[in-house]
C-alpha cells in the first residue's frame, strides 16, 4: 500500500494530519511550528522548521518532537506474518552541532500505542540512527513485561553513513512469527533483533523534525538553541505478508 498523499497536512483531509497528544488538564499539546514552511511537490513531503521553537520544560516525550504529523491510518501485522514500512528521507539541519544527532534531527517513526513500541530511523547531517524501544506514550496500559524491562529504547548510531541533504531508502521489517525486528538502509541490513518482547499492534506512522535532549532538573527544556531542522519524505509503503 502507498501512503505518499500528503496533501492533507495542508488540506486537513486525508492520510497525515498534525501530531499531538492529549494532556490530563483536557488540552492539547501539538507538535507543530509556528514558523514551518511546508512544500508537497513531485510526490514527496518537505518541511522547513528554522529555527527550532517549540519546547515543554517537564514532559520529555512533548518536548523531542518540534515538528510532527501522524498517518490517519494505523496499520497492524498479519497473524504470525511480516509487516514492513519502508520510505525515502532526507535531512538538512541547520545551526546544530555537528556529529550530535540528538541536537536536531529528522525521523519516520512507526509507533503501537497499544504497546508502546517505537521503531525508527533518525537521519541528521553525518549520523543515521536506528531506534528500537518501548515507550510509556500517553494511553498506554502500565503492564508487567515477561521478561526484560517494561520500558526500554536502544539507540544505535552509524556515523558517515549519510551526507546533509542525501537521500535515502529505508525499510522497517516486523516478523511476528519470528518475534525479530530488522532495519535496512538503501537495501542493505543495517540491524536486526531477535526475541523482540512485544508483539507489535496497530502502528501509527510519524514524520518528524526532532530533538532529543534531556529536560534539566530545575532548569527545564534545553533543546532549542537557535537550530532547526529541513525534513524529505516520499514513497511510503507498507507490505502485509501473510503467514506461510
Amino acid at each position: 500500500m502507498d501512503f505518499s498523499n500528503f496533501s492533507s497536512v495542508i488540506t486537513g483531509e486525508g492520510q497525515w494530519v498534525p501530531a499531538g497528544f492529549p494532556l490530563p488538564d483536557g488540552s492539547f499539546w501539538q507538535y507543530q511550528e509556528p514558523g514551518a514552511v511546508v512544500i508537497i511537490q513531485d510526490g514527496f513531503l518537505r518541511v522547513a522548521a528554522v529555527p527550532y521553537t517549540r519546547r515543554h520544560d517537564s514532559e520529555q516525550i512533548l518536548d523531542n518532537a518540534k515538528h510532527m504529523y501522524f498517518s490517519t491510518a494505523s496499520f497492524a501485522p498479519p497473524a504470525d506474518g511480516t509487516i514492513s514500512f519502508s520510505f525515502d528521507l532526507a535531512a538538512t539541519i541547520v545551526g546544530g552541532r555537528p556529529q550530535d544527532l540528538y541536537d536536531g534531527f529528522v525521523s519516520f517513526n512507526v509507533l503501537d500505542f497499544s504497546s508502546g513500541a517505537a521503531l525508527d530511523f533518525f537521519v541528521g547531517n553525518d549520523v543515521v540512527a536506528t531506534v528500537y524501544g518501548k515507550l510509556p506514550f500517553p494511553g498506554v496500559p502500565d503492564a508487567t513485561p515477561s521478561r526484560g524491562p517494561k520500558y526500554f529504547c536502544l539507540f544505535e548510531e552509524m556515523r558517515g553513513t549519510t551526507h546533509t541533504g542525501q537521500q535515502h531508502h529505508y525499510e522497517i521489517v516486523y516478523d511476528s512469527s519470528a518475534d525479530r525486528l530488522t532495519f535496512l538502509m538503501d537495501q542493505t541490513e543495517v540491524r536486526c533483533y531477535s526475541n523482540v518482547p512485544f508483539k507489535l499492534g496497530p502502528c501509527t506512522l510519524a514524520m518528524g523534525l526532532m530533538s532529543e535532549k534531556d529536560i534539566q532538573p530545575g532548569k527545564g527544556s534545553v533543546s532549542c538553541h537557535g537550530q532547526g531542522a529541513i525534513g524529505k519524505w516520499g514513497n511510503v509503503k507498507i507490505v502485509r505478508r501473510p503467514a506461510k
